[in-house]
């Protein structure tokens, strides 16, 4: 506490010498390609009255940034391998390289920041999107309702199968009523015995909403910062994320992945504050913000500048995954904060400035292709999937009454096969149903009117 508390203390005095301001997040489209311009009130114009604004010269619209969409598939396909791996080889070595989601869910974090920033405040300019900002606590709900919607599906489809589990267990019954509440109202991540009630990894939900929470204050003090002052800001929530991973590593004594590789961890409590609690899922998502920032502020001769090829930092960020079978197999919070996070976002800085180059790299034609965009669309679905699907084949208590045991090794690409036609299905007939949107919006504008003034100082 007194660690976090100083962090925090340190940020804030830093922050207010260098800034001014506050704002907000966003999940997907990073805005829109093609013809259309972007009028000064924010909204989209086509045809001659875009040839018209072109004219007056008005500010040009955000390119359309295609290569982050499938830069999500490459990141969920993996953790939703990892979460069952183990039912489908027995390849201690291949498991070893397999279970390391936790490490590789810091770049969604990282992604969530690096949207924000780019959705939500201004290329070329120190200064956050006013507009979009102007309600903050509807910008909050907006982001809530962009990924709760399915989560409320998702959940209560299974419910009566994890509810059934719960009773087999003799769980109690307030035991069961606080894991449902804690999954309804995203809070389970706060709870480290309960980070992994139900559908496990809607824990990273929880975290988010917090940060989507933080987000109408956080965006305009990141945004009115310097180049020079967004490198001193990532120093910073580097170094503090380094730190928290080397106390967890120092208190359950394991500097090495032999405690959590293929076993279960002898200090779960610990590691699950290390790994689910959203404070340090909020460094990351704004580490994210930081460098969104970073590539946003690019003079129209640093744009000239020779670039670094993306592929030198996507390779690298997961090659640090193979020091797991080797003498310098550190734990998954080391290499988390210590080398993928930091290697994943200067990936994505470098894959941004790439993407608006003449002439893309081969990585950034590949994740901007349509296929892999298209993919990209399902990483959000597949990561609310798995784990229910998951669960319906290879949870003992489950398996064994539905199928007589968990399903065999060779089911497992049937397993994988399922869970991306099931994610196909619910992102065309719910995600992207327009109903499900409207009453998305209509429940977002109905919270953020009873909420009015929640984020915002009323003096």
């Amino acid at each position: 506490q007194v660690v976090v508390g100083s962090c925090f203390t340190f940020c804030r005095h830093f922050l207010s010498a260098e800034i001014g301001g506050m704002g907000g997040q966003a999940r997907l489209p990073l805005a829109s390609q093609g013809d259309s311009v972007v009028g000064p009130s924010g909204a989209e114009v086509a045809g001659p009255a875009a040839e018209a604004a072109a004219v007056a010269v008005k500010p040009p619209g955000k390119p359309r940034i295609d290569c982050i969409d499938g830069c999500r598939f490459a990141l969920v396909l993996p953790i939703v391998v990892a979460h069952f791996a183990q039912f489908g080889t027995k390849n201690r070595t291949l498991l070893k390289l397999l279970l390391q989601e936790n490490i590789l869910v810091g770049g969604f974090f990282v992604i969530s920041g690096y949207v924000a920033a780019y959705t939500a405040t201004k290329v070329g300019e120190r200064a956050a999107d006013a507009k979009k900002l102007a309600r903050p606590e509807l910008f909050f709900w907006q982001k809530v309702m962009g990924y709760y919607p399915l989560h409320f599906l998702v959940s209560t489809i299974f419910a009566p199968m994890f509810i059934a589990v719960e009773r087999w267990y003799q769980t109690p019954m307030w035991t069961t009523s606080l894991r449902a509440f804690l999954n309804y109202t995203l809070m389970q991540a706060w709870f480290p015995k309960e980070a992994e009630i139900w559908n496990q990894p809607t824990w990273f939900l929880s975290a988010l909403t917090f940060s989507n929470l933080t987000m109408p204050m956080v965006l305009p003090k990141v945004a009115s910062l310097s180049k020079l002052g967004l490198w001193k800001v990532q120093c910073a929530l580097t170094s503090v994320s380094v730190l928290q991973k080397l106390s967890y590593s120092e208190a359950a004594m394991c500097f090495h992945s032999r405690e959590i590789a293929t076993t279960k961890p002898t200090h779960p409590l610990i590691w699950n504050l290390t790994r689910f609690h959203p404070i340090w899922a909020l460094i990351e998502t704004i580490m994210g913000i930081v460098a969104a920032r970073e590539v946003m502020l690019d003079t129209e001769e640093e744009k000239k500048r020779p670039r670094t090829n993306p592929a030198l930092f996507f390779f690298g960020a997961h090659a640090s995954l193979l020091l797991r079978v080797t003498n310098f197999d550190y734990n998954d919070a080391l290499i988390r904060g210590m080398l993928f996070v930091p290697l994943y976002t200067r990936f994505l800085t470098a894959i941004h400035r790439d993407c608006l180059s003449e002439e893309p790299s081969a990585i950034t034609k590949f994740f901007s292709c349509r296929t892999m965009t298209w993919l990209g669309s399902l990483a959000f679905p597949m990561f609310i999937l798995h784990g229910p699907i998951g669960q319906v084949f290879y949870k003992k208590a489950i398996a064994k009454r539905l199928w007589g045991g968990p399903m065999p090794y060779a089911f497992f690409p049937v397993y994988l096969a399922l869970v991306l036609l099931a994610s196909a299905v619910m992102n065309e007939a719910f995600v992207k149903n327009k109903r499900v949107q409207r009453l998305a919006a209509s429940v977002a504008q109905w919270l953020a009117a009873r909420t009015e003034g929640m984020l915002q100082d009323g003096a």
